[in-house]
């Protein structure tokens, strides 16, 4: 089937999101079903099911793995690796440029001004985002309803994705809904375990460490965008000592308050500890393993996409995916709206979009960022 839309199109699509694309995974995921699949229809929605379910399951940030799918959807190796630079290059250029503003006038005080108001609206952003999404993807399927529920609460108490549950939720639905015939299966093999075995670089590099490091980091954290602050406080505050607490506090500001995947707080981090070089490896050691992750396995997902046992399994995995999506936007809302304005700001924000579905969200960034900086002048 000849798509509909030229690579430079999709090519400049994603330097857009990348360029203007606030809110994190949630709404990067939710942008792309909105502008792709429902606007310009050139996606459609079955891919657009695969993608996400298999962005969920393998290792590295949602949003860019998505991403990288859809440009393989239709382009293939050559689609997946172009769209996946367009998409992340802009916020990697923007980190660059605050990094290098951070260590020449000695942080960045005003950022908690700004992200005391554009924290609040990303709230309210993403909570349109998961509500269309869930809306489009479920249906009136009651199994797979459960199943969100029970992600959206597990993900909330928890506070991370729990991917053995997201996993058991694909096998549900399709033991539900395509019961496997064990002795003439045309599914067996099609979802190998993958197993990666790195040995540690020895070296005295910095730059070897922040690569052995970030690649790690690409390699073995699942979830969201936020699901790797952990992971690097962990690293780069504790184990390496390269920032302080403060310093990697802002980096995760940094992060939320550019447009593009959260994760591009990497290139901040790497900048902080090695300057242009350092951005630059931390960039590629945790961008790397989760294109890999995705272009690998992409052909095995369109070759057997349509098989019913698998498309149970996708869609079981797809809810369970949307409903960790949902838990997430309630733990990203209980630590930001932390007061009276943050909730107006964030409840605002959310009745805006669902009344002008047209507006466009960079608008209501900038809106919430003055604020934001009007609010704490005052108080």
């Amino acid at each position: 089937m000849t798509p509909q839309y030229s690579l430079k199109d999709l090519i400049i699509y994603f330097l857009k999101l990348g360029t203007w694309g606030f809110g994190g995974p949630v709404a990067l995921v939710g942008y792309m079903h909105r502008d792709l699949v429902e606007d310009k229809k050139w996606i459609s929605e079955d891919d657009y099911k695969e993608g996400l379910a298999l962005s969920q399951l393998a290792p590295g940030p949602l949003a860019a793995q998505l991403s990288i799918y859809l440009g393989y959807v239709h382009y293939s190796i050559l689609g997946a690796t172009l769209v996946g630079i367009a998409f992340v290059l802009p916020s990697f250029l923007m980190v660059l440029g605050i990094g290098y503003a951070y260590v020449s006038y000695g942080g960045l005080p005003w950022m908690q001004a700004v992200f005391y108001g554009v924290g609040s609206a990303v709230i309210g952003i993403i909570a349109i985002g998961s509500y269309k999404l869930t809306t489009k993807s479920i249906g009136k399927d009651k199994l797979l309803w459960a199943i969100f529920i029970v992600l959206a609460i597990t993900t909330f108490i928890t506070e991370e994705e729990i991917l053995w549950v997201i996993l058991l939720a694909g096998v549900a639905v399709w033991f539900a809904k395509a019961p496997p015939k064990w002795l003439n299966s045309g599914a067996n093999g099609i979802f190998p375990a993958i197993l990666v075995q790195l040995q540690p670089i020895a070296t005295e590099s910095k730059l070897w460490e922040i690569a052995w490091f970030f690649t790690k980091a690409g390699a073995f954290v699942f979830g969201s965008g936020l699901a790797i602050v952990p992971f690097l406080y962990g690293g780069v505050v504790n184990e390496y000592g390269w920032l302080t607490e403060q310093q990697f506090l802002d980096a995760v500001a940094v992060a939320m308050i550019t447009p593009g995947p959260v994760v591009i707080t990497v290139g901040f981090i790497g900048y902080l500890v090695a300057g242009v070089p350092g951005a630059c490896v931390a960039a590629l050691a945790t961008f790397v393993p989760c294109y890999l992750f995705t272009v690998i396995p992409a052909p095995y997902f369109k070759k057997y996409g349509k098989h019913p046992a698998i498309k149970a399994f996708v869609d079981g995995v797809t809810a369970a995916a949307i409903g960790a999506i949902a838990g997430a936007v309630l733990v990203l809302g209980k630590r930001t709206l932390i007061d009276i304005p943050t909730v107006l700001i964030a409840l605002s924000t959310a009745a805006i979009l669902f009344k002008f579905k047209k507006l466009q969200e960079p608008y209501i960034i900038l809106a919430a960022a003055l604020i934001g900086v009007v609010l704490k002048l005052m108080l």
